[in-house]
């Protein structure tokens, strides 16, 4: 939980806790705002939001999240790296949630990093039906090697500095 007005446990303890899928799916929370990162050191450090959560996603598998049917009402953001897997994976969670927006996973992000770029092992290269046109565009410059060889921006590399900004313009 990332509002302390809104705590699952008891004092002021850490509120980082595991659940299953179905003690999750049987959730009803009160938060307005989901963020869904991959990186657990993001999730760990994600700074404190009123009426939000943040969700350790571990990449594929988002069939764990869909039986959580209160998620449908939220909005949803997600953080992924800035690579062709981190676009593939955004774009199966927008099967189960059609609402989620990408988050610090455009060009203008990348391109401030180039100097924290790494090298993706091995590329997506299938086609993305549920990318907007900008994600597309970028998705597609990362898998033709347009921008360098298997460009890829873990997320981790991002500034926390970027991460406070883009969340105040939510």
């Amino acid at each position: 939980m990332l509002d302390p007005e809104l705590a699952l446990l008891p004092g002021e303890n850490e509120q980082d806790v595991t659940l299953n899928q179905a003690a999750f799916a049987h959730l009803d929370l009160p938060v307005e705002t989901v963020f869904i990162t991959e990186n657990e050191i993001n999730f760990l450090v994600f700074p404190q939001l009123p009426h939000a959560m943040v969700i350790f996603g571990a990449g594929y598998g988002f069939e764990n999240l869909a039986a959580a049917g209160w998620l449908q009402g939220k909005k949803i953001h997600y953080w992924g790296d800035i690579d062709t897997h981190g676009f593939a994976i955004l774009n199966q969670l927008r099967k189960f949630f059609p609402q989620a927006v990408s988050l610090l996973m455009n060009k203008q992000t990348l391109l401030a990093h180039r100097t924290l770029w790494g090298v993706e092992p091995q590329s997506e290269t299938g086609d993305l039906s549920r990318l907007t046109d900008e994600e597309h565009t970028l998705y597609d410059e990362l898998r033709s090697n347009s921008l360098g060889e298997s460009v890829r921006l873990e997320q981790e590399r991002i500034g926390f500095d970027y991460l406070v900004a883009a969340l105040e313009k939510l």
